[in-house]
């Protein structure tokens, strides 16, 4: 895709309150208030990205564009950052709805289990009921997206795509297996290294170490978060990064079961999250389900240098329900 043609396309982003959460949303699109908007132009459907962990939405923009772009631009993508991963700056309004101001504060919303409320409560109160969704998990956003198909199957999902899933045995895995240590039983260690490592630094200092990583990694665009060593989010990422290795243990099997026709899993053959083994018996358990093995040893953090690759195999998996819209 022409890298011109992608910095055309328009990219909205907002800071609301959804939960109780400060929560950053990037909108792929001209639309901005699907809730409100009653004109005849209002799109049937919304594409919709979870992020992995940690969950800054920014990160996912190229894919989203790439996504936008090969949809012919008919529908909005949209992706939304895990709660207490983003911190609005000192000069950015942040949005509430009087839905959203009503409601109930998530218990425990930094936690594994208030994520996927947030996600839920978000749809609630800023997406039509009647809009039809198509929702893309990365990495344990994949692990959300069963979970909300399974507490809110009335959802109306057309297509689930779920990325790199780590939906099953996380501290089991090879890169589990170093995390769970660090995560559950040194977390406090880590919070406390990072709070005076990065709490004293200036912020020039640390925006330019994030744009040099970030140039880097591949991740840098016009929305990228200068946030990413704030200890609060940091610290949140840690927090939830260690109720997956404790809780993210067994595979769903009844939500998969019940929503096969409508998933699709994409493994990879180098994915020290999930490996080759899980995709293996999961395609033993569900011959006749649409789980894939990636062909192109894309990695596990896709969206560093593989957005475009992505973006192709869902938009072509997507030609049959798109062209019914």
């Amino acid at each position: 895709m022409d890298s011109e043609l992608k910095e055309e396309i328009p990219v909205h982003e907002e800071f609301i309150l959804c939960g109780g959460a400060e929560t950053q949303v990037l909108k792929c699109g001209p639309w901005t208030d699907l809730f409100h908007d009653q004109s005849v132009r209002r799109p049937k459907l919304l594409i919709f990205i979870i992020p992995g962990n940690p969950g800054f939405s920014a990160f996912y923009v190229p894919f989203a564009k790439a996504l936008y772009s090969l949809t012919n631009r008919r529908f909005p993508v949209w992706t939304i950052s895990h709660a207490g991963h983003a911190v609005a700056p000192k000069d950015k309004k942040i949005l509430t709805t009087s839905e959203d101001s009503n409601a109930q504060e998530i218990k425990d919303i930094y936690g594994l289990n208030g994520q996927i409320e947030h996600k839920l409560a978000f749809l609630r109160t800023h997406v039509p009921k009647d809009m039809k969704l198509v929702l893309i998990g990365h990495s344990i956003g994949s692990y959300f997206t069963l979970q909300m198909l399974k507490r809110v199957p009335e959802l109306p999902v057309i297509r689930a795509f779920l990325l790199f899933p780590t939906i099953e045995r996380m501290s089991e895995s090879p890169n589990g297996r170093i995390a769970t240590p660090l995560l559950c039983w040194f977390r406090y260690v880590l919070y406390v290294t990072g709070y005076l490592l990065l709490k004293p630094c200036p912020e020039t200092i640390k925006s330019l170490l994030i744009r040099r990583g970030l140039q880097v990694m591949n991740l840098e665009n016009e929305f990228s978060p200068l946030n990413i060593l704030e200890p609060f989010c940091l610290a949140n990422a840690a927090y939830l990064g260690g109720q997956e290795m404790m809780e993210v243990v067994k595979r769903d099997d009844e939500t998969i079961k019940e929503h096969l026709c409508k998933l699709t899993f994409y493994y990879g053959t180098i994915d020290p999250w999930c490996p080759k083994e899980y995709y293996e018996d999961i395609k033993k358990d569900f011959p006749e389900g649409d789980i894939r093995l990636c062909e192109k040893n894309i990695p596990h953090a896709f969206i560093t240098h593989f957005n475009q690759e992505m973006a192709d195999m869902i938009a072509d998996s997507l030609k049959d329900d798109l062209s019914k819209m």
